[in-house]
């Protein structure tokens, strides 16, 4: 902006000038040219009168120097005398000067001439001669001109810089806001704005502020609502306590015990969150910041937040929660397989968020499935991303795009597949669903992979194969994740 407004004042203060420019040099010029005339013009009347007096050629030529030191006048005498002085006279010129007894004043090549007739005793006619040369015509026009470029140079450096300095202004406040969006687009909602500069600017800095404040405070009571609805689960939590005291002997007394102390541990963390000062998690950073482009771009920008941010082992995540719905999958008699990529497949995510990702498309399984449905898992590694692959051989989803909609399913909210889409953008990945092999829908999750950390280039990570499938034997009851993401719907 600051360079368009310079612009504008160098293209509008150079107009202006030139305007006025060149008018008043070829005024100028004029000027310079019609004071020498007229100067000729009055030295050839004054040795006029002298004239009449005497003839005498040396009191003429004394009279002619003291009057033109420059020695440009010249006396044509009458009777064919020769004249006093080097005439540069047409001879046309003169003779009609002489005959015509017609005062003469024009250009000639060389310069200005004028001829004043004289009439002396016995009508005889002698002839003034004044030569002015081109030198006389234009003198001191070339430094009145340079004068008069340097006082327009001037002026448009004046304005330019002054039109630069206002400029400095607003794109000085332009900036502040344009940062100051950025930044609470970031997450930072804290970021506030000094309004400074034009009426407009800071009309806009005003209504930045109100509107960070306004969002930070229904930010603040949405978090608020979270905790107070957190909080009003613990009565059927205390229900659920009853229930299990009075299972008291049975073999699965003690596993619902544990399961109902994990909800209770997980809904204080849930409300302790809540209540902490707002901030933006890492899946929140990723999808607030810069939003990844296609490709190769959005690979680079997905592997610089991974650095500097979360960072986790997907393949190992997918791992620990496949194992915690294998148990249930054996009770159903569902045929579970799993296949995972022993290669590193790190991504910027967090563990939590890559469990919520497979924790929200098994769950789905089991929900929308009948029981003894098959069911597989799988990762996969590219070139420049991580894939994860779930797929059932239950009814699958007749409308893919609609499903990727939150809350526009029929029957369900849409928050399964919701979170797997935010955590793949996060990454700048994508989500896809198809039909795979067992007849249903077959989801997947590309996460592009994170750069390489530090720490870790130069070697070679090893990881140890597994001696004994996922599915194979019962584990003890594992812990269940946090968040409870095994709650949550489509």
């Amino acid at each position: 902006m600051r360079r368009s407004l310079a612009g504008v004042a160098l293209a509008v203060t150079s107009m202006v000038a030139l305007s006025f420019l060149i008018p008043l040099g070829a005024l100028v010029m004029s000027l310079v040219k019609a004071q020498a005339v007229t100067a000729a013009e009055q030295r050839a009347a004054a040795l006029a009168p002298i004239l009449t007096l005497t003839t005498d050629p040396s009191a003429l030529r004394e009279s002619a120097a003291s009057l033109d030191p420059a020695q440009q006048l010249v006396i044509h005498l009458p009777a064919d005398a020769a004249p006093l002085g080097s005439s540069k006279a047409p001879a046309e010129l003169l003779e009609r000067a002489q005959q015509g007894r017609e005062s003469i004043s024009q250009e000639i090549p060389g310069g200005w001439i004028c001829l004043q007739p004289v009439v002396l005793p016995g009508d005889r006619v002698a002839v003034i001669e004044n030569f002015v040369p081109e030198e006389e015509l234009t003198h001191g026009v070339k430094e009145s001109w340079a004068v008069m470029a340097f006082l327009a140079v001037a002026l448009i450096g004046g304005s330019v810089l002054v039109a630069d300095r206002l400029g400095s202004k607003v794109v000085r406040s332009s900036k502040k806001l344009a940062q100051a969006s950025r930044a609470l687009g970031q997450g930072d909602l804290d970021t506030r704005v000094d309004p400074v500069g034009p009426r407009e600017l800071r009309d806009a800095g005003v209504a930045f502020n109100a509107m960070a404040h306004r969002m930070t405070e229904l930010l603040a009571v949405e978090r608020e609502l979270v905790a107070d609805l957190s909080h009003r689960l613990r009565t059927p939590l205390t229900a659920l306590h009853l229930a299990s005291e009075r299972m008291a002997g049975t073999p699965e007394s003690a596993r619902v015990e544990a399961a109902v102390g994990e909800l209770e541990a997980e809904l204080r963390a849930i409300i302790a969150a809540a209540r902490t000062p707002l901030a933006v998690g890492p899946m929140g950073q990723g999808m607030l910041g810069t939003e990844p482009s296609a490709g190769h771009d959005s690979a680079g920008a997905a592997g610089a937040a991974g650095t500097a941010g979360p960072r986790c082992e997907a393949a190992d995540v997918v791992r620990r929660r496949t194992t915690f719905w294998s148990v249930l999958a054996e009770q159903q008699n569902r045929c579970c397989t799993v296949d995972v990529t022993q290669e590193p497949t790190a991504v910027a995510l967090s563990d939590d968020d890559v469990a919520a990702v497979v924790d929200a498309l098994i769950g789905n399984i089991f929900r929308h499935t009948a029981p003894g449905t098959p069911f597989g898992v799988q990762v996969v590694r590219t070139a420049q991303a991580v894939e994860l692959v779930v797929e059932d051989g239950g009814p699958g989803i007749p409308e893919p795009e609609l499903a990727l909609s939150r809350g526009s399913s029929t029957g369900s909210t849409g928050l399964g597949l919701d979170i797997a889409g935010r955590a793949a953008t996060a990454t700048g990945g994508s989500v896809h669903i198809g039909r795979g092999p067992l007849g249903g829908a077959r989801i997947t999750v590309s996460f592009t992979l994170a750069p390489q950390a530090p720490a870790d280039r130069g070697r070679r990570i090893s990881r140890r194969r597994p001696t004994w499938p996922a599915w194979s034997a019962r584990p003890r009851w594992p812990r269940w994740p946090k968040r409870l993401r095994w709650l949550r719907r489509r």
